[in-house]
């Protein structure tokens, strides 16, 4: 059966009564637009339902097919080699492999290229595997239903990427566009449809689009057999908000303006359905046009590991130059001793010591290929394989798992896990984001008396902290003269009282309602000096919007309501519990179901509706004139206190000095307030009114809009406040805590939101970026200035408002007080231009508060992008739209909200998180963890190849320069490959230098990273130096130990084969030991890596010795006939570690006992148990590492608590403190 709200709400026809959006277009196209068309920039041509004339040419455009991936068939092999090499050490080893195949080599040629070979396959696996995530997702979108026009009036399902230029579709109700659409017809009888564009523009509030009027009838499946129209229009663009064209339709032609233009990724909201024509699809929509392509991003800590690598390149170089000389040297001066290496010569031609250059390129060559072990190959696949693991640690972390969605945090790409651990600036997206998108009525102001009295979380925080001393002077004040009177914080104490009038009974839970006090509950009011203001207030919320009523399934005797906006729906809802329902709208007539005051009793009211004075942004305010039953004719307002304020009459302002304290209040609660004000108009005065403004509407023209607010202005004046409403725009669970973690771990946060200036700062004081005691600076071009669309008067304006600023904080700096900025989107644009942009980001980076409000996608991505170069600082963005795809791919890092509005977002992130609180986690325990585990892992990569490749010198150097190897090759493939390559990825997996708890409690340690303590050039130099000590001291004590005495009982010497395995096994024992010591965080899979590691080069050596002497070589029977029974080899290999170790050893006691780090500290404090033992101890510490900051919900109860203070040390006698 249909719903009968249904049919009410198909009828009303809503473009007679809005006064200002739904302006009817007229038919014949204006004349700038008409010239327009067909020039450049404006030859598309769209065949309506025709699209099998669009699959040749001329007019062949790309089909709905979306990609967000990096690669595909074609395009993958070339790309990802590129990014393979373009990695130093990998296009290092592609030399060395080259040239490995040439005689000159002293290695098989196998044991270099197989190495590249593993090393590449696996990075370029791991990156087919994260692009086919992108696919499949990309895939989820594409394959999403529409039903689509196949002819003969047939509708049918077709997927979203098959979808063409020139098909009609048919949207139904919460829907998402499936491309740029022109709207042709809706459920409404006068064609107009609601539009949700939140993904685009992060605005909450509904869009009205209306069809032409030419289409009106084209409102059944039916009537397009026969449809058949052609539009000429702009090309492809990025502009949101705008559009030209016009539509050819039954030898009429028709204008489009943006008003008929439905964007893809928007939403179909309180429309029962749409039909529509595809204008542009797939890679041609204005979403996909504002979005950038996937960038290849790569850490800090990545790029400056090529500059190690470039180090350790030119120290290859040096050596291998001097191994070179030294060759030609040594062998120039002794060549009558070498008589055997003469037999080859003439065999040879790579040697040749009468051609010396010659000579000594052949051995630079030959050097740099035996040396190459200096420059870790294993590095990078060995990143990628830790990289990808912590990227599964992470998504299994239960912790960020949220049970609301039944989604958890995912790491769509591992190569920024260890940046986590950098991040110092954070730009996130408002709506979505932040918020829930719900709106909760919490609190009003009637008549001078504030309704609501729930304390703020700030307040009750504050409370707490402040008892203790409130006490202590209460106890100081006995025996005093004056001890009989009592002490308090009167506005303190006020607070608390007020939310002590709330409702009795168990809360119950009403979605948009969450009001509590008995004041105005259970028509407690009726009996109230004021209750005829009380009565007029509620009539507003019930009469002044352009809300719906809908039938409730789960409740028989409430009603739903769909509005342009959420507000809307929170008043009538809180209308409704107040006992004044909002019942049914018809064109003309109101119905509300209301208490009357008198008796108590419900009655049914019908107002007939005169007029609707919309509400828009220029404004900011909405009126309603009505009729009641008696004749009455009231005009009842709501609107921002600025614009009210203005339009009260003398004696209309009885409550104004109550209410702007109240609004005050309910403002540094974060809520968004709406004033509410009324006025009574003689029936004479509104005739003459409503003829001047009936004329007014029906102007067509671009005087319309102004001729209509004069109008406007000649009613709404003479007003009577009656008090304000706040809303709460619904945090998402955890916001504030979360912002204020991250603050105290040294971060930024901008909001950039696409919604009003009044409401983005309303979010920001209730997620606590914004204080009270905060300076404000505003950013804003003027009406006349605007109106002018001169770029030089503009420029000049905004360069004027940022040396106030800049001049205001450098007066105020030395006093800590703390600045905000808030900017709009035309001021951005100015700002963001190139001979203005340095001067405002000096500002904005002086701010400890930005905000950012009515940006496009666009700028966005600018704004991002010009925060990360000017700041030079890893940057963070975070959205959930579509419209913050651009700033998400912009940033150092991108992270997703996987919320209610689509995936665009999150199929362009980097990290995908349900919620914004899980942000926290993810940075300071996960992002921590990465960067100290990473940085540890690379350093220690570093310090192994050294030790390894510089023993392979000294013995060069030892030999003269002989071109003797003291490896064998397969000892040098096993070093990297094997011996030594788990446990430094246990390392960089399963490290921790505290636990995930201590991180959360001691934000400050995050501070590491931000400053690359663990990375920085000190550390690196400091363990290459570490590296040639090891790797010196393993050289010198084994010729010292083994080479002047007998090796054998038998008394042979040691040889080469020998030598070389003994100094090997001493190499693998120092390197596998050091790891040992680097670990904070020990597991049993560490203990089994690295002593397994250690135990696996016995148990090779004696595979190795046990292959055919062909393919032993030297190394046949070598452990257990020749080394093995030798008693030095056993004792040399502990001694040697010993004393390789001990400068590190040494160097670590140190630091920890006289300059320890702040995880050493607490590393101590938790083995000994102190944050038990000596809870107060802890507690200090923890409070220290915190950093001090101007935002967050900490510094909001600092602030409090120090104004609280402030009334509380003054003398004793101000009348303040007594009652």
């Amino acid at each position: 059966m249909q719903d009968p709200f249904r049919k009410t709400k198909g009828k009303v026809r809503w473009s007679k009564l809005y006064s200002f959006a739904c302006l009817r277009p007229c038919t014949a196209v204006p004349a700038p637009v008409q010239t327009l068309i067909g020039q450049p920039g404006f030859s598309r041509i769209v065949f309506c339902n025709e699209p099998q004339l669009h699959k040749a040419k001329p007019y062949k455009y790309p089909n709905n097919y979306v990609s967000t991936t990096k690669y595909n068939v074609f395009t993958f092999l070339p790309k990802a080699l590129f990014e393979q090499f373009r990695r130093v050490a990998n296009f290092y080893f592609l030399l060395a492999a080259l040239f490995s195949l040439t005689p000159a080599t002293p290695l098989n040629s196998i044991t270099l290229i197989g190495p590249l070979v593993l090393v590449v396959g696996i990075s370029m696996l791991k990156e087919l595997v994260e692009d086919w995530h992108r696919f499949l997702q990309d895939f989820c979108v594409n394959s999403r239903i529409v039903k689509a026009h196949i002819g003969n009036g047939i509708f049918e399902d077709k997927e979203w990427k098959f979808l063409c230029v020139g098909d009609v579709v048919k949207v139904n109700k919460n829907e998402n566009f499936p491309s740029d659409l022109l709207l042709l017809s809706s459920s409404y009888e006068d064609g107009i449809c609601y539009v949700e564009t939140m993904n685009l523009d992060g605005e909450t509030s509904l869009k009205v689009k209306r069809s032409l009027e030419p289409t009106l009838y084209l409102d059944n499946e039916i009537e397009f057999r026969d449809f058949k129209a052609i539009i000429r229009c702009e090309d492809p663009n990025p502009n949101l908000y705008s559009f030209v064209g016009n539509l050819e339709f039954k030898n009429e032609s028709c204008s489009i303006t943006p008003t008929q233009v439905l964007l893809r990724d928007s939403i179909l909201r309180n429309t029962d359905y749409i039909y529509g024509v595809a204008i542009f699809t797939g890679p041609d929509t204005k979403v996909v046009r504002n979005s950038t392509k996937s960038p290849s991003k790569r850490s800090r800590i990545e790029r400056q590991m090529d500059y190690v690598i470039y180090v350790l390149f030119v120290i290859l170089v040096v050596i291998s130059l001097i191994s070179s000389f030294g060759s030609l040297y040594f062998t120039q001066s002794t060549e009558d001793e070498w008589l055997y290496r003469r037999l080859n010569e003439g065999k040879n031609q790579y040697y040749d010591p009468s051609k010396p250059l010659k000579f000594c390129f052949n051995e630079f060559i030959r050097a740099l290929i035996l040396y190459g072990y200096l420059i870790p190959i294993s590095l990078y696949v060995s990143i990628e394989i830790v990289k990808v693991l912590q990227a599964v640690l992470i998504n299994k972390d239960k912790k960020m798992y949220d049970e609301t969605t039944g989604k958890s945090v995912e790491a769509r790409t591992s190569n920024l896990n260890e940046e986590l651990g950098q991040v110092e600036m954070i730009l996130s997206d408002k709506t979505g984001t932040l918020t829930c998108n719900q709106m909760e009525f919490r609190k009003c102001s009637i008549a001078g008396v504030s309704y609501g009295g729930d304390v703020n979380e700030v307040d009750l925080e504050a409370s707490k902290r402040m008892q203790d001393d409130i006490d202590a002077r209460q106890f100081s004040l006995k025996g005093n003269s004056c001890m009989s009177q009592s002490f308090e914080l009167p506005e303190f104490n006020r607070s608390i009282r007020n939310s002590n009038i709330c409702c009795k009974a168990e809360d119950s839970i009403i979605k948009h309602f969450n009001f509590k006090d008995d004041r105005l509950m259970n028509k407690n009011w009726t009996g109230q000096p004021n209750s005829f203001e009380i009565v007029m207030f509620f009539r507003v919320m019930a009469l002044c919007h352009t809300g719906i009523p809908i039938a409730d399934d789960t409740q028989t005797n409430k009603l739903k309501y769909e509005a342009e906006s959420p507000e809307e729906v929170a008043f009538l809802i809180a209308s409704q519990e107040f006992g004044f329902k909002f019942c049914q709208r018809t064109q003309s007539v109101l119905l509300v179901k209301e208490i009357d005051p008198s008796s108590g009793m419900a009655v049914e009211r019908e107002y007939k509706l005169l007029n609707l004075l919309e509400f828009s942004s220029y404004r900011k305010r909405m009126s309603v004139i009505v009729s009641s039953e008696d004749g009455q004719i009231f005009l009842l307002c709501k609107g921002a206190d600025s614009i009210i304020y203005d339009k009260l009459a003398e004696s209309g302002s009885s409550y104004l000095s109550a209410t702007s304290s109240h609004l005050s209040d309910y403002a540094e609660d974060g809520l968004r307030t709406l004033v509410f004000a009324y006025r009574i108009i003689e029936p004479t005065e509104y005739q003459r009114w409503n003829s001047i403004f009936t004329k007014a509407k029906a102007t067509i023209g671009s005087k319309r809009d102004e001729l209509l607010e004069r109008a406007s202005e000649l009613i709404e004046k003479d007003l009577i406040l009656l008090g304000a409403a706040a809303v709460e725009d619904k945090l998402q669970n955890g916001v504030p805590e979360c912002i204020d973690k991250l603050a105290q771990a040294g971060m930024k946060l901008w909001l950039l939101t696409g919604d009003k200036k009044e409401t983005a700062i309303n979010i920001g004081f209730a997620c606590s970026l914004l204080r009270q005691d905060m300076r404000q600076f505003h950013l804003n071009l003027s009406r006349e200035i605007e109106s002018t669309e001169q770029f030089k008067a503009m420029r000049e304006e905004i360069l004027h408002q940022i040396e106030v600023s800049h001049q205001a904080i450098n007066e105020e700096s030395t006093k800590g007080a703390p600045f905000a900025l808030v900017i709009d989107g035309k001021a951005l644009e100015i700002a963001l231009q190139s001979d203005v942009k340095d001067q405002f980001l000096r500002l904005a980076v002086n701010c400890a508060s930005v905000i950012c409000c009515r940006v496009s996608p666009k700028q966005k991505a600018l704004i991002t992008r010009s925060v990360k170069r000017y700041t030079g600082k890893t940057t963070l963005a975070i959205g959930d739209g579509a419209n913050d795809v651009g700033m998400i791919q912009e940033a150092d890092i991108g992270v997703g909200i996987s919320g209610m509005e689509g995936m665009q977002a999150v199929m362009a992130s980097d990290f995908s998180l349900p919620q914004f609180r899980f942000l926290e986690r993810l940075l300071i325990v996960h992002g921590h963890w990465c960067y100290k585990r990473i940085s540890k892992m690379i350093l220690y990569f570093v310090y192994k190849n050294i030790v390894f490749g510089l023993t392979i010198l000294y013995y060069e150097v030892y030999m003269r320069f002989s071109g003797d190897v003291l490896y064998d090759g397969w000892y040098m493939v096993l070093f990297n490959v094997l011996l030594t390559s788990l446990p430094v990825i246990s390392l960089g997996v399963l490290e921790q230098d505290v636990s995930a708890d201590v991180c959360l409690q001691f934000p400050g340690l995050y501070q590491q990273g931000q400053k690359n303590v663990d990375f920085s050039w000190i550390r690196i130099i400091g363990w290459m130096i570490n590296g040639a000590f090891s790797s010196l001291a393993v050289f010198l004590l084994n010729i010292c130990a083994l080479c002047p005495s007998a090796f054998t009982r038998q008394g042979q010497v040691v040889d080469t084969a020998q030598l070389g395995a003994t100094m090997y096994t001493c190499v693998i024992w120092t390197v596998n030991c050091q790891i040992a010591l680097i670990i904070s965080h020990f597991t049993w899979i560490q203990h089994l890596l690295i002593w397994g590691s250690i135990l696996s080069w016995y148990v090779s050596l004696y595979a190795y010795g046990a292959l055919p002497p062909k393919f032993a070589s030297r190394g046949f029977h070598l452990l257990i006939k020749e080394i093995g029974p030798a008693p030095v080899f056993w004792l040399v290999t502990p001694t040697v570690v010993v004393l390789s170790l001990l400068p590190y050893f040494i160097h670590i006691a140190i630091q920890k006992s006289f300059y320890p780090m702040d995880d050493h500290v607490l590393q101590e404090m938790k083995y000994h148990r102190k944050d038990v033992t000596e809870s107060p101890m802890w507690l200090k510490e923890q409070n220290n590492s915190k950093k001090k900051t101007h935002v967050g919900f900490s510094a909001r109860v600092n602030a409090k608590i120090k104004h609280l203070k402030e009334q509380l040390h003054q003398p004793l006698t101000s009348s303040l403190f007594y009652r």
